[in-house]
């Protein structure tokens, strides 16, 4: 072994995984904030000095600190404070409409409570609330409930007016208003949320930051070490890129993270560009990556665009919410600045326009190593994967909506469509490095559900969707490590236990490779987390 100075960490005596290729190892050292050195414990013991630190894993895994590859960081963060209507809190819509009379009750009249998770799939009722039963629980408050996927609002009739909708609001492309019998259900859905937005509060700069920082030391108790941001400026605008450099500059930035930019309508590309915020600026703790482009909703809001209806909707096909010539556009454009895109597609019929417009842009000006993404691409077909991997453009998928939508996915789509959706093996398969992530607040940011649902494709209901999707461990951890590094262009900096790569470090509770399923699941934890070989999550203070 070459001269290598002493180590400020050395973890020993379990098990490391390297990499993919890297494979597994019995201890690592760190150094300097980077992997100085990996092999068998007795390899490590010369890089031991009077001040490293060594920490016995006892048979427990490291893995490279996890990527979630898709979330939203500061909505997360944001939501922290809003009323938890996930189906583990609020099983019944009487629950349901409990929690947002208590939280009422503590808010003074005419300020707005707002809530978050909810499932009308998982309701004892089968169905979203309906404003009227909101009104009746929160009379002098106005009241917004968004559905678990994000895309779907339910507001009641104060939070109605004060956004100006009514039975004569005209629905605009790619939105949904419900009437029924010509009244108001209080469902709004995609752009028909616009005027909406417009009124909810909006959080001060020092809130902001604030979201930023509960949220990443959230991210940092699961062994989340980076994250991307999908859609900075969707909640405060361009002033989410300014709290984001606030919070780097305070030392509240916990996690690395890759700021994805609101493109298309309403979006703040157009002053990031201006002000040189283009993909690839940054450093290793934040860094510009792609812009976000939304083209349709969610598979179980029935909002993803699909060429054949859902399932007892003959007229239903989702939406589209941007024209053809309007979506060529916006990628045209993009492309030609230099940035690398993220678009939102679920449904086939998105992807297909998705496609159509990233290969006209890169007709026009090649870029092989650009690394285009499609975000979910739940309902990509075989010729779209095909296609895919012609134009070197990466699907960003999570998994984990499997676990906690699967279900429902089945109840809309049924079988034949639902269960080969996010099909982690075949693009794996193809070559494509299909990054993790959860899509935080829609799903929580707890990893141990997306690996279960990568191991078995098991649903929360123990539905099994297409087990020749099912992919090993090593691979499982892999898309939650270096796939993300590559779909986020880090590759070089993170992503693996190699030497010269940042010491981002995850230390689970157990040996994961050698772990069931179920016990990933229900009797797992993350113990340590280093980030940039600095200890920043200690569960039990095993380090002194």
């Amino acid at each position: 072994m070459p001269f290598l100075p002493k180590a400020d960490i050395v973890l020993t005596n379990g098990r490391v995984f390297r990499g993919l290729s890297e494979g597994v190892t019995e201890a690592i050292a760190v150094w300097a904030g980077h992997v100085l050195a990996a092999g068998s414990s007795a390899d490590m013991e010369p890089l031991v000095g009077p001040s490293t630190r060594v920490i016995d894993l006892a048979g427990r895994l490291a893995t490279a600190g996890l990527c979630d590859s898709h979330m939203h960081l500061l909505p997360y963060g944001v939501n922290m404070g809003h009323v938890d209507l996930r189906p583990a809190s609020a099983p019944t819509l009487a629950a349901l409409l409990e929690r947002i009379k208590e939280r009422a009750a503590v808010t003074p009249p005419g300020q707005w409570v707002q809530a978050r998770g909810y499932d009308q799939f998982a309701l004892d009722v089968g169905r979203h609330p309906l404003r009227e039963e909101l009104d009746a629980v929160a009379p002098e408050h106005p009241v917004a409930v968004v559905r678990a996927c994000g895309h779907v609002t339910i507001c009641n009739s104060r939070a109605l007016a004060l956004a100006g909708i009514d039975e004569t609001t005209p629905v605009p492309q790619g939105g949904a208003i419900e009437r029924r019998n010509g009244r108001l259900t209080g469902l709004v859905a995609e752009t028909g949320r616009d005027r909406l937005k417009a009124v909810l509060p909006e959080p001060t700069d020092q809130e902001l930051v604030q979201a930023i920082d509960d949220a990443g030391r959230a991210c940092l108790s699961y062994g989340i070490t980076s994250v991307m941001d999908a859609g900075v400026g969707m909640r405060a605008g361009y002033r989410e890129v300014a709290a984001y450099r606030t919070a780097e500059r305070l030392g509240r930035l916990p996690v690395r993270t890759t700021q994805c930019l609101l493109g298309g309508p309403g979006g703040i590309v157009e002053q990031a560009y201006a002000d040189g915020v283009v993909t690839g600026a940054g450093d290793s703790m934040l860094r510009v990556g792609p812009v976000k482009i939304f083209t349709d909703g969610s598979a179980g809001g029935r909002t993803a665009a699909m060429t054949e209806p859902y399932l007892g909707a003959p007229e239903t096909k989702g939406l589209l919410l941007l024209r053809d010539n309007e979506m060529n556009d916006l990628v045209q454009d993009y492309h030609a600045k230099g940035y690398q895109l993220a678009v939102h597609a679920i449904g086939d019929a998105a992807i297909d326009q998705t496609l159509n417009a990233y290969e006209r842009a890169l007709n026009a000006m090649p870029d092989p190593d650009r690394r285009h993404r499609i975000e979910h691409a739940g309902y990509a077909r075989a010729d779209q994967n095909a296609r895919m991997a012609r134009l070197g453009v990466q699907p960003v998928p999570q998994p984990v909506f499997i676990y906690d939508f699967g279900d429902l996915y089945t109840s809309v789509l049924g079988e034949k469509r639902a269960h080969p959706s996010y099909p982690l093996k075949t693009w794996i398969d193809l070559g494509f490095k299909p990054a993790a992530g959860s899509d935080a607040p829609v799903c929580d940011i707890n990893p141990f559900p997306n690996f279960f649902t990568m191991l078995t494709r098991k649903t929360s209901q123990g539905t099994v969707m297409s087990e020749r999707e099912r992919v090993s461990i090593a691979e499982a951890i892999a898309a939650f490590t270096e796939f993300g590094a590559y779909v986020n262009k880090a590759e070089q900096e993170w992503g693996r236990l190699v030497p010269g790569l940042a010491a981002d470090i995850a230390v689970f509770s157990r040996d994961l490779l050698s772990a069931s399923p179920e016990e990933i699941l229900h009797d797992t934890r993350c113990d340590l987390t280093i980030r940039g070989g600095e200890v920043v999550f200690d569960r039990v203070g095993e380090v002194r």
